[in-house]
């Protein structure tokens, strides 16, 4: 009974104080206040699609066409004999410089030169018939036919002994120019043949390229153009050439022109065979529009990029030109004012609110001396 009386006691006194505090709101003017949104951490983004962007910029660019070739020596040769023989000494060691004239290998001419002595022993009576001949017919004791007979023969023997001397040089080969010598295939002892192959030379410095252009680009070509190599295979350094051959034809097959370069290769480096990707400057610098090429994006066959304007995305078509390590050059469609989305295109559409989480830098200047890009757009 007690502990009934308790309980109601307790309820009573809560419906009494709960009864004042509404009284009290109520004569204050206050209503019942409901519990506040939490409130956005300070400094925190404004809304929209966070996105990357660049600000694109004219810049004064060398136009140029790339393109891959081949180097070659300036000079190449197999070396092999006129003259079937056995080889008698080898004078060079395989891999080392050698100068024009220098001798490479000389075949056993002991044949050849005996021929030689036993031609100009003819020569020497023939000379001394003729002469004597020349002195009887002056003097009248014989006929001008016997002085035509012994002067043909003296030309005869005359001619026997050049072509034996000329044999017996032909059993010394030697560098027709300054070069650095190959591997040799043959050995002392070998017997060759009459165009066997002995060994090659090469003219290393300066060396050629050779490489290729699709045809309509044959009016911005033309001789002494300066150019540009890089090689995979020595990625350190870029070399400096220029043009000194056009062939005349263009490839039917490939609708191409095949262009022959110069390059100098002072410090040896550069070796006939390799793959060479190739920046042909085709006129001075101009000034253009780059982006990054992480800013395109295709759509069909046309190429489109995000502008960023009023931080809003706004796609527009652009026409590209060049691609250089990692940019774009952009013929029509931008101006060099305007920021282009690089990063966050994904999300993307047509007017959405963006916000740039960066701060828009421009594109880095393409210097002449950047490595050539692999391809042309």
């Amino acid at each position: 009974m007690n502990k009934a009386v308790t309980t109601g006691a307790l309820v009573a006194v809560i419906a009494v104080v709960g009864g004042l505090a509404y009284w009290a709101g109520t004569r204050s003017g206050s209503a019942p206040v409901a519990a506040a949104p939490a409130k956005s951490p300070a400094g925190s983004p404004p809304p929209g699609i966070a996105v990357e962007a660049s600000r694109v910029v004219s810049l004064s660019l060398p136009q140029a066409l790339t393109a891959v070739g081949s180097l070659r020596s300036d000079e190449t040769v197999i070396v092999r004999p006129e003259i079937a023989g056995r080889v008698a000494t080898i004078h060079f060691r395989e891999g080392e410089r050698t100068a024009k004239g220098d001798v490479l290998v000389k075949l056993d001419d002991s044949v050849q030169r005996a021929d030689s002595d036993r031609a100009r022993a003819n020569l020497t009576l023939s000379k001394s018939k003729f002469e004597r001949a020349e002195d009887l017919r002056t003097k009248g004791f014989i006929s001008s036919q016997a002085k035509d007979e012994a002067e043909n023969n003296f030309r005869v023997a005359q001619s026997d002994a050049e072509l034996t001397e000329a044999k017996l040089q032909k059993m010394t080969i030697k560098a027709p120019f300054s070069g650095t010598v190959g591997l040799r295939m043959v050995s002392v002892g070998d017997y060759v043949k009459e165009g066997q192959d002995i060994v090659n030379l090469e003219a290393l410095d300066p060396l050629k390229v050779d490489f290729r252009v699709p045809e309509i680009f044959h009016t911005q070509v033309k001789d002494r153009q300066s150019l540009q190599i890089t090689l995979d295979a020595l990625p350190d350094k870029a070399y400096d050439g220029q043009v000194f051959a056009i062939n005349p034809l263009i490839d039917a097959n490939g609708r191409s022109i095949v262009i022959r370069a110069q390059v100098p290769n002072k410090d040896g480096r550069l070796r006939p065979g390799m793959f060479a990707r190739v920046r042909l400057f085709t006129s001075e610098s101009k000034p253009t529009i780059v982006v990054p090429e992480e800013s395109l994006f295709p759509i069909g066959d046309e190429k489109f990029v995000y502008k960023v304007v009023d931080s809003k995305a706004l796609r527009q078509k652009v026409t590209i030109g060049a691609r250089r390590e990692g940019r774009v050059e952009i013929v029509e469609g931008l101006t060099p004012e305007d920021v282009v989305v690089t990063a966050g295109g994904m999300k993307l559409r047509e007017g959405v609110a963006v916000r740039v989480a960066n701060t828009p830098a421009p594109a880095t200047p393409v210097g002449r001396n950047e490595t050539p890009p692999p391809n042309k757009s």
